[in-house]
């Protein structure tokens, strides 16, 4: 499909240079035309350049959401592992964007998918008492939710509604054990 596009935008610059080169040569070319084809071209290279950073949007596919499970959070921690929660839904808008523009980029998936990460997701798409009691112990009314558990941090921590990428990177950072020097 890249292949395909790149003949597009290749055509389409090829179109503005030889339309710019008959005006030159006095042909009766609306100005306006070559312009409206150049920012359509520029347009176009930068929704190109989007798509084809290389990266993997179908990373998030090989993450293992568990069910919210607010009781074996802190079984969890004990044992070592870091717990990462998300509270979500269909209908939520700023959802839907932290997944896009984060919980969904490959570099982010590649920090979740560790054996010492545990992924619980509660859906509240439907109404879910398991969902409404854990919100209402975290005094938070919606959606979207993130929390980072570990024994660094065993009451987490809270991450903002509108995550950024460095705001995972950051509290999964913190919730590392320190390291025990073995010399």
């Amino acid at each position: 499909m890249t292949t395909m596009m790149m003949i597009l935008l290749g055509i389409i610059f090829a179109a503005v240079a030889g339309l710019t080169l008959a005006k030159i040569k006095g042909k009766s070319i609306p100005t306006l035309v070559i312009v409206m084809l150049i920012i359509m071209g520029i347009c176009f290279a930068g929704v190109l350049a989007f798509i084809n950073k290389g990266e993997d949007y179908l990373a998030y596919q090989a993450l293992r959401w568990q069910p919210l499970q607010p009781d074996t959070i802190a079984q969890y921690v004990s044992q070592g592992k870091i717990v990462f929660v998300d509270i979500t839904a269909d209908w939520c808008v700023p959802c839907q964007t932290n997944k896009a523009n984060v919980l969904h980029r490959e570099q982010v998936v590649n920090q979740l998918d560790q054996a010492n990460i545990i992924l619980m997701q509660g859906d509240w798409t439907q109404p879910d008492t398991v969902i409404e009691q854990y919100m209402g112990q975290q005094s938070v009314a919606g959606t979207p939710f993130n929390k980072v558990y570990s024994s660094v941090y065993p009451d987490g921590i809270e991450l903002p509604k509108v995550l950024m990428i460095d705001d995972i990177h950051y509290a999964l950072s913190l919730a590392q054990p320190p390291q025990l020097n073995t010399k």
